[in-house]
């Protein structure tokens, strides 16, 4: 056996000397994203609604900060440079942006710590009236997911006791307090509209809890919970047993525990499970958080998604809305019994008589449209509002005039933000170009985040009746983009699969000068139902092979998401048709448009579903590539159904189960054409990966190395779908890039 240190910079040495542990989370749930390669950000923020204004309501001053723990030095070279991973570590992350009622915005600010190996996160406040943002919270443990009470305190989530709870920040305080000190952490915060009852997710045992508004359903449930945990690590003996699945689920194994939905009074006394007794995640798991459940404007009700399919929990999508008394009394009612697909983000009208959510209408289809529905309160019935509208729903979040939903989805490369008429549900674009996430609505104005692929995420604003540019709220990390030169982003299109127009993304080098020739790296999203679009992502970033000397190629083959639901759907039971064939005719189109791309120095790479095209180009294009890179690739179609969790997904893709339609999933099976592999590539996989297990890269790597082929294979024993820890991530690109070089280099 032979070990073959990746490629390291002093700086990676250096860190990995440091202490080992996990990048913190922008926000408390797990991260987001859902099958193979959709997701997009770990942080990604929660779609909230605006808390109303109290008058005399003061804005929080900025906590003394002696004592407080030094901020994280900095990362990256601040002389002018080409932009490399150390830039994307050091740009600060701004999440879950909420109104405070006093002009002025909360925000989660996210900094890397690469010395400690994680991401620390605070809360920070600016004035929409254009000053300098202030610190409202500065501690080593992460402080996020802010929910502001109309009278101005600011309650959030907080490690600095130990395990995560609820801290609160009274209006004009600079000293936060503990509200909770329960038994177990607490996650997914959310606040009533009168700021006098608290919402959170705990993970207990279901046994533990009685009948909803029974004494068993209190508190104790979490006590039983602790108890019950306490005496397994107690006991020498180290099995678990299972009698259905999940047995595991995205990164961790299951204990048996179901994330429930607590209500609490903020001024303190007992936390009730109002979903006691349900077997099922509220939120969902391993990717929701409060954007999940909601309280109805006068407190009384909460309505939250479950999915309570019993065993076959791993292959339906079927998430239904439930509504239940506040203090968990009274009955437990199903909203949409009658719909089996997805239900999920419902949002009260501020009148309290229409409730509205976002639904699918195909069971078992994760990546079917997400439409806006209304249903009146509380008995029905419900309509279908943008039907009409062929896009679908994200973030949802609904304007206090009772007239406008305020929604963000893909659109042709771009993630704008649009007003849907509640009324007719017709959708109006607000913004145009780039990355939207977390609008909240003034009287006058939207805010939201936005990125695109020159610049990570800061906080804007627009005009509700749009026709204007955006302009800058915060500017936090404009002296670093400053420093960090890119590569110019250009979008192009042509005509694709059957005739189809597809669109694709290339970024030029840095320094580019079009008399020079350059080598491409072209990279294929996960999903597959995504897009690489204008994004600042934090795992695929063009900008890290601009700086390196490299064009970047982005193709939204079919199957990829803001093109219309037919374009999403044209993968299915397709994955080497369609895609593989818009990738040809997409390189081929950008080599003929950009005739400085050197098209004898092309090297592909993908993640997840990307990776799946990796090996399907290995063995059905194995003449085109220099290099190949794949990144938690699926390998073998059989044996990728009976490891994976998530059940539903090639279930759809492929038409029913393996071993009902066998044939269908050996179609575009990779590995049936392994003996035509010839091209050298880089394996990277995660060990914690179980929604793509690592057996399907240890199989593609065999498959090379028994092939004779030049390959690598580069193991994270603590990562899963995604590259997260901040060494990892230099280590990834270091690794990648050096792959990269030789064998372009090498013609």
């Amino acid at each position: 056996m032979r070990w073959v240190p990746s490629s390291s910079s002093l700086l990676l040495s250096l860190v990995l000397a440091c202490d080992d542990q996990p990048e913190a989370a922008g926000s408390r749930k797990a991260p987001a994203a859902k099958s193979p390669g959709k997701a997009d950000d770990a942080a990604k923020a929660e779609p909230t609604t605006t808390p109303p204004t109290t008058p005399g309501a003061t804005a929080p001053t900025t906590p003394p900060t002696a004592a407080a723990a030094a901020d994280p030095p900095p990362i990256a070279d601040t002389a002018v440079h080409p932009f490399g991973v150390l830039d994307m570590l050091t740009m600060d992350r701004l999440s879950d942006p909420q109104l405070d009622g006093t002009g002025g915005v909360v925000f989660v600010r996210r900094m890397t710590d690469l010395a400690a190996n994680r991401g620390r996160t605070d809360l920070w406040r600016v004035a929409l009236s254009g000053a300098e943002p202030t610190r409202l919270t500065n501690h080593p443990e992460a402080d996020d997911s802010p929910r502001v009470a109309p009278d101005g305190t600011i309650y959030f989530l907080s490690g600095r006791s130990g395990t995560t709870q609820v801290w609160k920040l009274p209006s004009g305080s600079t000293e936060p307090t503990q509200v909770t000190a329960l038994a177990l952490p607490v996650g997914s915060l959310a606040l009533s509209p009168g700021g006098d009852t608290l919402a959170f997710a705990v993970d207990v045992f279901v046994d533990c809890a009685g009948a909803p508004g029974s004494t068993a359903a209190l508190s104790s449930a979490i006590d039983c919970t602790k108890q019950r945990l306490d005496a397994t690590t107690a006991s020498p003996a180290t099995g678990t047993l299972y009698d259905r699945m999940f047995v595991r689920h995205w990164d961790s194994w299951s204990e048996g525990r179901r994330s429930h939905l607590f209500t609490m009074p903020a001024a303190g006394g007992a936390a009730v499970d109002v979903t006691a007794g349900l077997d099922a995640d509220v939120p969902s798991k391993p990717f929701g958080g409060s954007e999940e459940f909601t309280f109805s404007p006068d407190g009384k009700t909460i309505v939250f998604g479950a999915r309570d399919q019993g065993a076959a929990e791993s292959w339906s999508t079927n998430f239904d809305l439930y509504s239940v008394a506040t203090d968990g009394s009274g009955e437990r009612k199903n909203l949409t019994a009658a719909n089996l697909a997805w239900d999920s983000h419902p949002r009260f009208a501020g009148d309290g008589k229409t409730l509205f959510y976002k639904a699918m209408k195909r069971p078992g289809y994760e990546a079917d449209r997400f439409h806006l529905v209304a249903m009146a309160w509380p008995d029905g019935p419900a309509r279908a509002l943008t039907d009409a509208w062929d896009r679908s729903i994200d973030e949802l979040v609904l304007d206090a005039d009772g007239k406008t939903a305020w929604v963000t989805a893909d659109d042709l490369g771009h993630k704008p933000i649009f007003a849907v008429d509640l009324g007719t549900g017709a959708a109006t674009k607000l913004t145009g170009t780039g990355n939207t996430a977390s609008p909240l609505a003034t009287a006058t104005e939207v805010i939201f985040l936005h990125d695109d692929l020159r610049a990570p995420a800061e906080l804007s604003r627009v005009a509700r009746g749009g026709g204007g540019e955006p302009t800058a709220v915060t500017t936090i990390n404009t002296t670093k983009i400053a420093a960090a030169t890119m590569g110019v982003p250009e979008q192009f299109e042509f005509v694709g699969a059957g005739g189809d127009t597809v669109y694709g993304w290339i970024v030029q080098p840095v320094d580019f000068d079009p008399a020079k020739r350059y080598p491409l790296a072209m990279l294929i999203h996960g999903g597959p139902q995504g897009s690489f679009g204008d994004h600042f992502h934090y795992r695929w970033n063009p900008q890290a092979y601009a700086g390196a000397g490299f064009a970047s190629l982005m193709i939204d083959f079919h199957g990829s998401t803001g093109y219309g639901q037919k374009f999403t759907d044209g993968i299915n039971d397709d994955w080497g048709g369609k895609p593989l064939v818009d990738l040809q005719l997409g390189l081929a189109a950008a080599l003929e448009k950009y005739p400085w791309i050197d098209g004898d120095a092309v090297c592909a790479l993908g993640a997840s579903y990307g990776g799946f095209m990796i090996n399907w180009i290995a063995g059905h294009w194995p003449d085109r590539f220099r290099c190949l890179v794949n990144h938690d690739g699926l390998f073998d179609m059989r044996s990728m159904y009976y490891s994976t969790e998530e059940l539903w997904f090639p279930e759809w893709e492929h038409g029913g189960p393996q071993y009902n339609v066998a044939k269908r999933y050996e179609v575009f099976n990779p590995a049936n054409a392994v003996s035509l592999w010839k091209t050298p590539m880089l394996v990277v996989h995660g060990a914690l990966d179980y929604r793509v297990p690592e057996t399907q890269g240890l199989s593609t790597f065999t498959a090379l190395q028994r092939r004779g082929i030049e390959s690598q294979y580069l193991h994270f024993p603590d990562e899963n779908h995604w590259v997260l820890r901040p060494a990892n991530s230099v280590q990834w690109h270091e690794t990648v890039l050096a792959w990269l070089v030789k064998h372009t280099q090498a013609k």
